[in-house]
């Protein structure tokens, strides 16, 4: 949060002198929270309602309603999770080379992903969902990185936990919102699947239009206003909404936007440390349809109730993705970050225990939204640190990219593991590989401190 500063009659630098300015309306906000934040964040709750209508249905309707055997379902799980991997540097790459795009390629992202909800009416296969879901997932991944580069961009480092928290915060609290519609949907008509995936369209077109309206475009492209080399006034209604940024001043020998420059980003121990440990931990992350799949088979819960698992671990992540926000900026992400890897490994260790209290699913939901809380908004707040704001999101989407891949592999690779062992030998191949995962990462990724704790 902005700090006032006391030291009257002492000349100020030109970034100071913009923290000034920005310091009197930015402490009266919601955490200190700009409003490209809240506005990114109300795209992303109405967007989630959406994609979560049909993801609280998706695993039921292709298993139960489509018969798929858990190795084909495992296929388009990992479709539906990994495929963005492939154009989040694409997208990434776009928002930084067009110097003020990141709202339009994120704007593009979310209009693809949109027009993709009423397609699945008609694919009735494996091929035809395939496809549907892999242009779902491109938009997906189009919209990620420039989305989360304006979040990084719009923040100081010392609030940018705080800031991801929020909005991770907004995007869940549209997660929760999504499963409860498409219950209420599948209870209240006939043909319930093609009622949900309609009225996901409806709302994604909501979501898109709020994008275009009321997120300002290009902050992070506007360098400094004023006489060269010094931060000057920010003229208009759009800038005002964006705080200075007094610890990233624009360079001038920074280094063009191109995908060289942006692989090249891993050659930074600090990012390379990062992105090697989000693929790592990503390889034994079983995804949240397998894990609302495992919950049902051992509580044997009835399908009509299937959609509601779903806001359990919504409900977790809204509850404490502000307070683990605050917490990192506080005691350090990376510390915070592998104690969520640490709340998912006693998760799966619960769904492999005998114990069939009615406490079950609440504890193990619980643990599931705490994971994503500590890891989700964490992580990107840890890379943003050891990226240029010149090169932001492609650096983003670097991390984001390893981990999704790794995700991708993870759900192939459960899936099968489940179709040729069972789903407790796959849960245990997972728990397994996640501990050792965590431990490596330890050792790989010393914990450091935040911009605010200055050096360590």
């Amino acid at each position: 949060m902005y700090v006032a500063d006391s030291r009257a009659g002492t000349p100020e630098t030109p970034a100071a002198s913009a923290e000034s300015a920005a310091r009197p309306q930015a402490g009266r906000r919601l955490a200190a929270v700009a409003p490209t934040v809240l506005a990114l964040g109300t795209v992303s709750l109405i967007t989630d309602v959406s994609s979560e209508m049909v993801t609280a249905v998706l695993p039921l309707y292709l298993v139960a309603g489509l018969g798929l055997s858990p190795l084909g379902f495992g296929l388009l799980d990992g479709i539906y999770n990994g495929f963005s991997a492939l154009v989040r540097l694409v997208g990434g790459h776009l928002a930084d080379r067009g110097g003020g795009r990141h709202k339009w390629v994120a704007g593009a992202g979310y209009a693809l992903s949109a027009a993709c909800k009423p397609l699945l009416l008609v694919a009735q296969t494996l091929t035809p969902i395939g496809l549907v879901l892999a242009a779902d997932r491109t938009g997906k991944g189009l919209r990620t990185a420039p989305r989360d580069a304006l979040i990084s961009l719009s923040s100081t480092p010392e609030t940018r936990g705080r800031a991801f928290g929020v909005h991770r915060a907004m995007d869940t609290a549209g997660a929760l919102l999504g499963p409860l519609a498409a219950f209420l949907i599948l209870r209240a008509t006939v043909d319930g699947y093609d009622a949900v995936f309609m009225v996901s369209f409806c709302v994604a077109v909501v979501g898109v239009l709020v994008l275009v309206l009321f997120v300002p475009g290009g902050p992070a492209a506007r360098g400094p206003r004023g006489p060269r080399g010094s931060q000057g006034p920010r003229t208009t209604a759009e800038d005002a909404d964006v705080p200075a940024e007094p610890a990233e001043p624009v360079d001038p020998a920074a280094p063009r936007p191109t995908l060289r420059a942006a692989l090249a980003l891993l050659r930074r121990p600090g990012l390379r440390g990062i992105a090697l440990c989000a693929l790592l931990l990503g390889l034994a992350t079983v995804s949240d349809s397998f894990m609302f799949l495992l919950l049902q088979r051992r509580l044997g819960v009835p399908d009509r109730w299937f959609a509601l698992l779903p806001v359990g671990t919504a409900a977790a992540f809204l509850l404490l993705a502000v307070p683990l926000g605050r917490l990192a900026d506080r005691a350090g992400r990376w510390r915070v970050f592998l104690a969520g890897h640490g709340a998912l490994l006693l998760a799966y260790a619960l769904l492999l225990t005998s114990w069939h209290g009615t406490a079950l699913p609440f504890a193990v939901l619980f643990l599931h939204g705490g994971f994503y809380a500590a890891t989700d908004g964490v992580l990107m707040a840890a890379a943003s640190d050891s990226v240029p704001k010149e090169l932001r999101s492609s650096g983003l989407a670097l991390v984001q990219t390893g981990q999704a891949l790794a995700r991708f592999v993870c759900s192939l690779a459960f899936g099968a593991a489940w179709t040729a062992w069972g789903d407790r030998t796959a849960l245990t191949a997972s728990a397994v590989a996640l501990a050792l995962c965590a431990l490596f990462s330890m050792s790989l990724r010393p914990v450091r401190r935040t911009p605010s704790e200055g050096p360590a």
